[in-house]
């Protein structure tokens, strides 16, 4: 469908796509699939299905995910927590290491009678082996107040001893910005866009230059728009959009709010 200096883009099910992969040659492995909410992607998409069969559907391509990923290579699943849970658990039952729940704090919309207000997406985090054969310290800017400018927490009246560089990233992501302007999204796509700058947290956390990264549920295309920005290769699949992926690609235009982010993040 497409091809970059650093990338190829798959148009198709990745259920059909994934087993010509070899194995062990992915680094890091994002997969940010439907979340069964019932949502219209298209006509090839089902979005809909009963409980049993939507996680039946998710262990097939997390299992050829398992097998293409090299040793100490890592896994990030994207998805609600009432998913996740279960597919944590598959996960583990597969072989590989949890490192972490990543709780990213996006409200969903309404309050829902009778629960609690959910406002976080599950990003899971494992790693295939004892631990990732590659892990990057990222620090983040010392939060300040957007009116006053001073900064937020006292850290417990240690911050003069803490690290110039910043914070230590947390597992728990609370300044990841949607995506809501048009300037920055594709008039043929109306679904959710995920924010560059989460996927360049899971890049760059995970992989070096040169590493291979791949995501078998193309959406928009940020997963490879961060890779060719970074100089990471990457293999993508999409079903519906790969028009849309291959517009931004050609096209590249970052949000400049994501690129003040990006540029104020620390990476070691």
């Amino acid at each position: 469908m497409l091809t970059t200096d650093f990338g190829a883009l798959y148009s198709g099910d990745c259920l059909e796509i994934l087993p010509f992969i070899n194995d062990a040659t992915i680094d890091t492995v994002f997969a940010d699939p439907p979340f069964n909410l019932g949502k219209i992607y298209g006509s090839k998409v089902d979005d809909n299905r009963p409980h049993e069969e939507y996680i039946a559907w998710c262990e097939k391509w997390v299992a050829q995910c398992v097998r293409v990923l090299k040793p100490g290579g890592s896994l990030f699943l994207y998805n609600i927590p009432k998913w996740n849970i279960l597919l944590g658990a598959y996960l583990t039952k597969l072989g590989l290491t949890f490192r972490h729940w990543i709780a990213v704090s996006i409200k969903f919309g309404l309050p829902i009678p009778a629960r609690l207000y959910p406002c976080h997406y599950s990003l899971l985090y494992f790693c295939k082996g004892d631990k990732p054969k590659t892990f990057r310290s990222i620090r983040t800017p010392i939060e300040t107040c957007r009116h006053c400018g001073g900064e937020i927490k006292d850290y417990g009246g240690h911050r003069d001893a803490m690290n110039p560089k910043g914070v230590n990233l947390t597992d728990v992501w609370h300044d990841i910005p949607p995506v809501r302007h048009w300037k920055f999204k594709s008039k043929k796509r109306k679904a959710n866009q995920l924010s560059t700058k989460l996927l360049t947290r899971v890049v760059e956390l995970s992989t070096h230059k040169g590493d291979v990264v791949l995501d078998p549920f193309g959406g928009s295309g940020t997963t490879f728009d961060v890779c060719e920005r970074r100089e990471r290769h990457w293999l993508g699949i999409e079903l519906e959009n790969c028009d849309v992926i291959v517009e931004r690609l050609t096209n590249a235009e970052l949000d400049a709010h994501d690129f003040q982010d990006h540029i104020e993040e620390r990476t070691w």
